[in-house]
């Protein structure tokens, strides 16, 4: 395990506390990288954007290829140093396509993982990436997999174990998949799932508690809702805002808090481009909920994405 459960390797106390990721001793409030492509044209802010949230205690950051075509992956590169002890997320199942409708393609089958995984090796600068998700298709929102792309978890698994073995991959997680997916994943050793999950989106309750049982990370995309048209807000429900009001935070933070208090594997990984809101996000690791309030947002009712998108 890299790190302490107190601090990061860089001494600063982690937002959140400390969760469990593949191994590692994490914060429980990480970064997600994505947005970073709004800063394409300001390179020295992403590279300083990345160095203040390891300062402020992050040391999960998720990134992939295909976030602007490997420019997000290059600003990790330059930005992250190995003595920061970070645990750099990749994920697989999809490739850059700018010309496209959307700037995503599909990437299933298993020789476009494999390709996949040596770009980001490349892009990324290193020997090893600590964690690859396999980013299935099986779900919205989102993308989802059609014709030759259709392929059987175990084929995909198969090639990923062999890259693991081979050390490229430190571990193997999963990404946008169904409850029987992970099911017939789980002899592959998987560290973390990342699905579309938040307080007003959580049909994942079922698959949330077989990761609790088994040890895995739940690593929620979306944690706020609303990133699709249709899709609920989670800054929209009164509960949520009348908590916001009551302890003087904005409605983001505390859905940000909610999923912290939900379960005890639950890693957070919100994306900004902006500094005082990434500082605001790693403040929501430290709100804490009486038991009236926490009934009070648990109350909130869930709505399925899969309804609301068609």
């Amino acid at each position: 395990m890299s790190s302490s459960p107190e601090v990061t390797a860089t001494g600063a106390p982690r937002p959140g506390g400390a969760g469990l990721l593949a191994g590692h001793i994490v914060s429980r409030v990480g970064y997600g990288a994505m947005q970073l492509e709004r800063l394409r044209g300001d390179r020295t802010a992403a590279v300083a954007l990345l160095r203040r949230a390891v300062e402020l205690g992050v040391d999960h950051v998720d990134t992939a290829e295909f976030y602007g075509d490997g420019l997000v992956n290059g600003l990790i590169r330059e930005a992250i140093r190995p003595e920061d002890g970070v645990v750099v997320v990749s994920k697989v199942g999809a490739d850059p396509h700018p010309g496209g409708p959307i700037p995503l393609r599909p990437a299933q089958r298993p020789e476009q993982l494999r390709a996949s995984v040596e770009a980001n090796l490349e892009s990324l600068g290193t020997e090893q990436i600590p964690v690859v998700n396999l980013r299935r298709l099986d779900t919205r929102p989102g993308l989802l997999a059609e014709g030759d792309q259709v392929v059987d978890v175990d084929d995909q698994l198969a090639v990923l174990t062999a890259m693991r073995d081979e050390g490229k991959i430190g571990a193997i997680g999963l990404s946008a998949v169904t409850l029987d997916v992970l099911r017939r994943a789980l002899p592959a050793s998987i560290a973390c799932v990342q699905n579309c999950y938040s307080l007003v989106t959580r049909e994942d309750e079922e698959m949330l508690r077989l990761c609790v049982a088994e040890g895995i990370a739940w690593v929620p995309f979306f944690p706020l809702g609303g990133a699709f048209p249709g899709v609920p807000k989670v800054s929209d429900e009164p509960a949520v805002l009348a908590t916001a009001r009551a302890l003087d935070v904005t409605a983001a933070q505390i859905g940000l808090a909610w999923l912290l208090h939900h379960a005890p594997n639950v890693l957070l990984i919100p994306g900004t481009a902006d500094a005082g809101h990434l500082e605001a996000n790693l403040a929501a690791g430290a709100i804490r909920f009486d038991d009236a309030t926490l009934a009070s947002l648990d109350a909130v009712p869930s709505r399925s994405a899969d309804v609301l998108l068609g």
